[in-house]
């Protein structure tokens, strides 16, 4: 059985008869955080990489040839990063796939050098300023961000909505801050009345109170899990969540992709109750034929159920999908797997030519002037202990607007 034969199979039988007898194999590499911080996230997404370049030869999407993927751990060390890619690069990779926001910052030129494409696990904006090779898998936290507040605009009674940002302290989580400002001065009605970038606090009972008093009704965060988890259990216990989406004198809570989850539920148990959520991947407590897709690889090749559940999973297998697609589309055109071709094949991926993998809630789809993938986002809440689709996909109109 064809587990990603939705996207995969009708594509595979029009060049299936052009393999030649000799067969060629791609590396594709990654370096990500398995172990050490954020390694929640990097170790599923980890598993997704490997799991769908054993299932790319094992169903021979790519005929007679192969992928090679290496995956490393770098423990979230940029240092590690470059030491990985550099050796990568002397074992003739034509794709890859970089992790966080840092190293992919860090490692910029060196891209720009190799002229070969990147798909980072980081949908920082500023990755694409003065870049030509790195490719966003989905919309940036920027675009999240400004979809959140957009939705918070056109749902919320009685003025302008008051709202705080809960910032990661680094580029990671400050990235969408200027965005959102723009945003709002270009029309978006909302108030930003606080910025909060968290530390190790352990108790966020001071901030929560003082944000109250400046009749803040909504946050919204870019962060990671544990932070959010905090805030939530936090405001749970001062009895501040909101019950129902915008509730005077309570909050509620709103976050991007690296902010939710099952990760997330996990951590902050009942106070995760009503916590909306953005990404554009699908979620596997959504049903849907991408997520009867990814149950059945993480059970073919052996997952637990925590595994087969996480959106980071979902993440990983996405960006080896996209860059397994760039191969098979060269393929068809005849043309020698290079990273220029690679490069030129994920810019010609919109249009008609547009890439539906399945594992997202809209298409992929690149130029040379639009690097980001997945422009569609899906707003998810937690009702009864599990995330559920919250309305349909959506793309945020400011964030065109200020682009």
């Amino acid at each position: 059985m064809v587990l990603f034969g939705v996207f995969s199979t009708v594509f595979f039988l029009l060049f299936f008869v052009a393999q030649t007898a000799s067969a060629e194999t791609y590396v594709i590499g990654s370096s990500l955080a398995i172990t050490g911080p954020t390694s929640d996230a990097g170790n599923p997404y980890s598993k997704g990489i490997v799991d769908y370049c054993k299932y790319t030869n094992d169903m021979k999407l790519l005929g007679n040839d192969k992928v090679k993927c290496i995956v490393r751990d770098d423990a979230y060390q940029t240092a590690t990063t470059k030491r990985n890619f550099e050796d990568f690069m002397d074992q003739d990779m034509v794709i890859y796939l970089n992790y966080s926001t840092g190293s992919t910052l860090g490692l910029k030129k060196d891209f720009e050098e190799e002229k070969i494409p990147v798909l980072p696990a980081s949908f920082h904006a500023g990755n694409l300023e003065k870049s030509d090779y790195i490719f966003l898998p989905i919309a940036s936290y920027s675009e999240q961000a400004i979809g959140l507040v957009e939705y918070v605009v056109k749902n919320h009674k009685g003025g302008t909505p008051k709202i705080a940002l809960f910032l990661h302290p680094s580029a990671f989580g400050r990235g969408p801050l200027a965005d959102v400002k723009k945003a709002i001065a270009a029309g978006l009605k909302a108030d930003l009345v606080e910025v909060v970038e968290h530390g190790k606090n352990l108790d966020n009972t001071a901030m929560i109170k003082r944000l109250l008093s400046k009749k803040v009704q909504y946050v919204i965060s870019q962060t990671v899990q544990s932070p959010v988890a905090t805030l939530l259990k936090d405001a749970s216990r001062l009895g501040k969540v909101a019950s129902k989406f915008g509730q005077k004198g309570k909050l509620t809570f709103m976050g991007a992709h690296y902010t939710g989850g099952n990760d997330l539920i996990a951590l902050a148990g009942k106070a995760s109750e009503n916590y909306f959520w953005t990404t554009s991947y699908t979620l596997t407590s959504v049903e849907s034929a991408g997520t009867d897709a990814q149950r059945a690889l993480a059970k073919r090749y052996g997952r637990d159920s925590k595994v087969a559940e996480s959106h980071n999973y979902t993440n990983g297998i996405m960006v080896t999908q996209v860059a397994v697609e760039a191969i098979r589309r060269a393929k068809t055109k005849g043309m020698k797997i290079s990273k220029k071709a690679l490069y030129d094949e994920l810019n010609q991926m919109n249009g008609f030519n547009s890439y539906y993998p399945g594992t997202t809630v809209g298409p992929v789809a690149y130029s040379k002037t639009d690097r980001a993938g997945v422009d569609t986002l899906q707003l998810y809440k937690v009702k009864t202990g599990v995330f559920r689709a919250v309305g349909n996909p959506f793309v945020p109109e400011f964030a065109k607007k200020i682009n």
